[in-house]
């Protein structure tokens, strides 16, 4: 066992905190149970780096548990909760990730799990892949393949394989239906105000909140805002997206033109300078902006830095920078993802669907080693209707099923 973490100590607090997911994750435990009696990892190193939080480090058993050699670090530098790397470590995983680490540190740890060789990636944001391209060609080959949890990962992989780049076939976990339509939208929407509202202590109703971005992930932080008593502006460059959002009750405007107005600003759109220093100039005083895409570029932060004339921490994990004009704008958690950086993520519940997916993703691949004939694979249907079937279960609903006759009607 080989480890990087703050202070095995801590393993007691991280165990409290995986005892609780755990028993909100039923779709985990039921996987863990048959992961358990046909061992499908057994004898391969699976190199995971995912938000380091209890609901990932119950992931982690759950692929321990299918004889997998787990090699593990996290996805950002402040979202790892060090006592749950600790617990992690107390069982016997190989875990490399401190909260608070330096970019530098960050990357050596990517490295410390890729070092081993791996065999399958389960992989956030896409640095697992990248950095296995780019730096250790020599491993490829043994690689089986991949999975991506998230939007921006899913991009990097997309132009990666548009430059014939990408070597092995990956997963794309974040387009299944049990993943993007839960996890983005009701997951995201809930744990990014909970991050907000732990850190500022603010009221929301009455504000006005500009989204920028209105995907999934922007449709539920929409949406939860209004449900908070907001008045919601949303901005956008997909004209089809604005439509959405327009119809679904809410103002659509350029950013410029929304800086002026809003009071909160949540940024959801897999894209850099978001927000910018024009915005920045336009905002009121006291405006809060924040990020809820997987990078730290959306709000550009180093610019606002840049062009501050001073800066201070006005509260804990939110930055206040003082302009030129004398107004100040407050950065909740450097601009990092708002959720996982000021709160715990999203509800067990709803990781419990992402993490069965990307459980039986990874299964699905080894299962078909050497069959994928492309890089890019959708997550099979089978595997949506298993996890969706097993929720509804779990919650005890029950769903009609088609007669012969009425199947063939539907397809032929």
């Amino acid at each position: 066992m080989a480890s990087h973490i703050r202070d095995i100590n801590l393993w007691e607090s991280g165990e409290l905190k995986l005892s609780w997911v755990r028993s909100h994750m039923p779709l985990l435990d039921g996987i863990q149970k048959d992961f358990e009696k046909k061992q499908p990892f057994k004898g391969l190193k699976v190199a995971l780096s995912v938000h380091l939080e209890a609901k990932t480090a119950h992931l982690c058993e759950v692929m321990a548990a299918g004889g997998a050699e787990m090699y593990i670090t996290g996805s950002n530098p402040l979202s790892t909760q060090d006592d749950v790397a600790a617990a992690l470590v107390h069982q016997g995983l190989n875990v490399f990730a401190i909260h608070g680490c330096t970019e530098k540190e960050y990357f050596e740890d990517i490295r410390k799990v890729l070092e081993v060789g791996p065999n399958v990636i389960i992989d956030d944001g896409g640095d697992l892949v990248t950095t296995l391209h780019g730096e250790f060609p020599e491993l490829l080959p043994g690689v089986i393949g991949g999975c991506e949890e998230t939007t921006t990962g899913i991009l990097r992989l997309k132009a990666m394989d548009a430059a014939g780049a990408l070597k092995f076939p990956m997963m794309l976990v974040n387009d299944a239906d049990c993943k993007h339509l839960f996890d983005n939208r009701y997951g995201t929407g809930q744990s990014v105000w909970d991050g907000i509202n732990r850190t500022t202590n603010l009221i929301v109703a009455g504000k006005t909140v500009v989204v920028a971005g209105y995907g999934w992930c922007g449709k539920g932080v929409a949406m939860r805002a209004k449900g908070l008593g907001a008045k919601v502006i949303v901005t956008e460059v997909d004209p089809v997206k604005a439509m959405e959002a327009v119809m679904d009750g809410f103002k659509v405007m350029p950013m410029l033109d929304a800086a002026p107005e809003g009071d909160f600003f949540v940024t959801v759109t897999g894209c850099a300078d978001v927000i910018g220093p024009e915005a920045f100039l336009r905002m009121k005083d006291g405006a809060i902006c924040c990020n809820a895409g997987h990078f730290d570029v959306e709000v550009a932060v180093a610019k606002l830095k840049a062009m501050a004339m001073s800066h201070r921490p006005a509260r804990a994990n939110i930055e206040a920078y003082t302009l030129e004009n004398g107004r100040s704008i407050c950065v909740i958690a450097e601009g990092r993802l708002v959720n996982l950086a000021a709160g715990d993520g999203h509800p067990a519940e709803i990781m419990d669907m992402s993490f069965a997916i990307q459980a039986l993703s990874a299964r699905y691949l080894v299962q078909n080693k050497g069959k994928l004939t492309q890089k890019l694979n959708n997550v099979p249907a089978a595997i949506d209707r298993e996890v969706a079937l097993r929720k509804l279960a779990d919650w005890g609903v029950a769903i009609d099923t088609l007669t012969q006759e009425q199947y063939k009607y539907i397809y032929g």
